[in-house]
């Protein structure tokens, strides 16, 4: 099962996408260059500094026996609600520990498991070859589109990595451009209203922060789910046409 290229029949350029929704693409950036945090890159958005990508070396740290237990996924994956005949999109999957969460409550839907990381997705299909999951679809996305069909996806969850997407604005246009009117996108994030939550500075965000960045994009926020130990939950949705 090679990486999926989901693509097909999609805008060939990013400016394209933008123009659909009525944007230009000077409208969607506003990046600005700045002094970099130790973690971070020195490349701002909307006033927040974009935090340096998690390489696939630290794929141990994704796996964590502790990660149960700080994060709750269970808890998390109810939350969403899932109908069996959903498509989801689990994007910056890492090594699939959510995606091979979701696969099994989407029997008659698929999950694609979206990340730049070539290494990350051999993970992702060597598990899902052992073990049978039929229906997850590894995709090797790019910086700044998760390389997937127009109105393709229900739900799109990015757990603990839209803090470290280097092209915030391009990314989450293509991502509503792949969401069905009506579908949602779940983002997962430490909070960072809360100083206990032992996480570095930039891997966090605020509620507020978040809400200023996606709805730009056009989604509408619905609500931030206070079920989680130490993350936001926060749920938004494409607006139905």
């Amino acid at each position: 099962m090679a990486p999926q290229d989901a693509r097909a029949g999609s805008l060939e350029t990013e400016a394209g996408r933008l123009a659909i929704r009525g944007f230009s693409q000077d409208d969607a950036v506003a990046y600005e260059d700045g002094p970099a945090s130790a973690d971070g890159t020195g490349r701002y958005f909307m006033g927040r500094e974009i935090a340096r990508v998690m390489s696939h070396r630290g794929a141990a740290w994704l796996e964590r026996p502790d990660r149960e237990r700080e994060e709750r996924p269970a808890v998390l994956i109810r939350a969403l609600d899932l109908k069996p005949d959903d498509v989801v999109a689990d994007l910056g999957a890492g090594t699939g520990y959510f995606t091979f969460r979701l696969a099994p409550l989407v029997p008659d839907g698929r999950v694609y498991a979206v990340d730049i990381q070539p290494e990350m997705l051999r993970i992702i299909e060597e598990r899902a070859t052992t073990e049978g999951f039929d229906n997850v679809a590894p995709v090797l996305g790019s910086v700044t589109s998760p390389g997937l069909r127009p109105q393709s996806t229900d739900l799109t969850l990015i757990v603990d990595a839209y803090h470290e997407f280097s092209n915030p604005s391009e990314m989450l246009a293509s991502i509503f451009e792949a969401t069905r009117p009506g579908g949602r996108l779940v983002l997962v994030e430490y909070r960072a209203e809360d100083p206990d939550v032992p996480i570095r500075r930039l891997h966090k965000m605020t509620e507020a922060q978040a809400r200023r960045e996606v709805e730009a994009a056009g989604f509408v926020f619905v609500e931030n789910r206070d079920d989680l130990p130490q993350q936001h939950l926060l749920v938004f949705r494409r607006p139905a046409e």
